[in-house]
C-alpha cells in the first residue's frame, strides 16, 4: 500500500524463527510508496528469515536502510514514456539492469517475493534467472485490470497472487486475497481539523488548490493543515508543509474529521483505519498527473463499496464535504492474515540453494 508521505518506517513485527524451518535469503523487490508498504505489511512472513529489500530511493525507502540492508535502483516506468520522456526510461531502464544484475548476482537469493512495479521488474527478472523461486503478488491498488508489472512477470512466475476477485479472471491460476476488511464500532472523537495530503513526496496541485480554493470562499469552516509534497504549492494563509514524518501523520489523522487525499491506496486506508470522512481526489494521466488512471480505478471501487467518497473539481468537492458531515465514517482496513499463511506455507516448502 501506498503510505501518506512517511519520513519514517512504520514498527515491523518480527517473528521468532522455527528451530526447524530452513532459514532462506529473500530478496524483497517493490517500488516506491504503497508497493514497500505492502511488503512491510508481510514482515512476519520474511521477518524470520535473511532478508534485502530493494526498491527505490524514496524517503521510505532510505528510513528502510536505517534498520534492514536495503538496495536502491532507478526509477522506471512505462509511464514516463506516455507523458513525454522516453529517454529518461529507456536510461533509467539501462541503469536498472546492470545495477539489479550486480545485486543478485551478489545477493544469489533463494526467493524473490515482489509487489511491483517498474522500477524493480530487472531485479525480479535477474533473480528469477539465477533460479531463485519466486512470487509475484499483484499490487492492492489494481482492483479491475492487472499492472503492466504482473502481466509481463506472471506468466514466469512460481506463485502468483491478486488482491482482487474481479483479476480472478485475468490469472486463473493466481491464488486471490482479498484484504480489505470494514471494521465495527464507531469513529472516536474527533476535532474540526481537515487535513489534506498528496501522499509520498510528489506535489498534487490541483488537490492543493482546490482545498485552498473552497476554504476561501469559506466552505471549510474547519482549520486546514495541508501536506503538499516537495516543491508543491504552498497556498497563503493555511498551514502548509511538504513532508512529515509518519508517527505526526497518525497523529493528524487521530484528530481529523475530514481527510482530503489522492487516490493512493495507503492514505485511504491509513485515513479510514482511524475513522476520518474520507473524500479522494485522484490523480488522473490527462492532466499529467500519473502514469496512468489505477487512482481513478482504486477510488471509483472504494466509492462503490461505500467507504469513501470521490471529487475531481471544486464544486464536486463542495459537494462531497457536505456528504462526509452528514453520515459517521465507515472504519475499514486491510488484514493480510490469510495471505500470511499461505506465504508461510509456500516457503517452508523451499530449501536454501547450496
Amino acid at each position: 500500500m501506498e503510505a501518506v508521505s512517511p519520513a519514517t518506517a512504520p514498527p515491523i513485527q518480527t517473528q521468532v524463527p522455527d528451530a526447524a524451518a530452513p532459514r532462506l535469503k529473500i530478496c524483497l523487490a517493490a517500488s516506491g510508496g504503497g508497493h514497500v508498504r505492502q511488503l512491510l505489511d508481510l514482515a512476519p512472513v520474511w521477518s524470520a528469515h535473511d532478508y534485502f529489500f530493494v526498491t527505490e530511493d524514496t524517503a521510505l525507502g532510505a528510513s528502510l536502510a536505517d534498520k534492514h540492508r536495503v538496495y536502491f535502483v532507478p526509477h522506471v516506468a512505462v509511464g514516463q514514456a506516455r507523458l513525454g520522456a522516453p529517454i529518461k526510461m529507456v536510461t533509467g531502464a539501462i541503469r536498472s539492469i546492470f545495477r539489479s544484475a550486480k545485486i543478485i548476482w551478489r545477493e544469489r537469493p533463494d526467493v524473490v517475493i515482489s509487489t511491483g512495479a517498474g522500477a524493480v521488474f530487472f531485479a525480479v527478472a535477474w533473480s528469477r534467472l539465477f533460479g531463485a523461486r519466486t512470487v509475484i503478488i499483484e499490487s492492492f491498488a489494481r482492483f479491475d485490470r492487472p499492472s503492466i508489472f504482473s502481466r509481463v512477470a506472471a506468466p514466469w512466475a512460481h506463485h502468483l497472487v491478486v488482491q482482487s476477485k474481479a483479476l480472478g479472471p485475468f490469472y486463473p491460476q493466481a491464488k486471490v486475497f482479498d484484504p480489505l476488511r470494514i471494521l465495527e464500532g464507531e469513529a472516536p472523537p474527533k476535532q474540526a481539523l481537515l487535513f489534506a495530503t498528496v501522499g509520498a513526496t510528489l506535489p498534487f496541485n490541483r488537490l492543493v488548490d482546490t482545498v485552498a480554493e473552497l476554504k476561501a470562499r469559506g466552505e471549510i469552516p474547519e482549520d486546514v493543515i495541508i501536506q503538499t509534497g516537495i516543491g508543491g504549492h504552498t497556498p497563503a494563509g493555511l498551514e502548509t508543509v511538504e513532508t512529515l514524518p509518519f508517527e505526526r501523520i497518525q497523529e493528524l489523522l487521530r484528530d481529523a474529521s475530514i481527510v482530503i487525499c489522492h487516490g493512493g491506496t495507503g492514505s485511504l486506508i491509513t485515513a479510514l483505519r482511524e475513522g476520518c470522512g474520507v473524500i479522494a481526489m485522484p490523480r488522473l494521466v490527462e492532466k499529467g498527473e500519473h502514469y496512468d488512471n489505477h487512482q481513478e480505478e482504486i477510488t471509483s471501487a472504494f466509492a462503490a463499496r461505500g467507504l469513501i467518497t470521490v471529487a475531481k473539481t471544486p464544486d464536486e468537492l463542495s459537494e462531497a464535504l457536505k456528504t462526509v458531515r452528514a453520515r459517521p465514517p465507515v472504519l475499514a482496513t486491510t488484514d493480510p492474515a490469510e495471505l500470511i499463511s499461505y506465504l508461510n506455507a509456500v516457503l517452508a516448502k523451499i530449501q536454501p540453494r547450496a
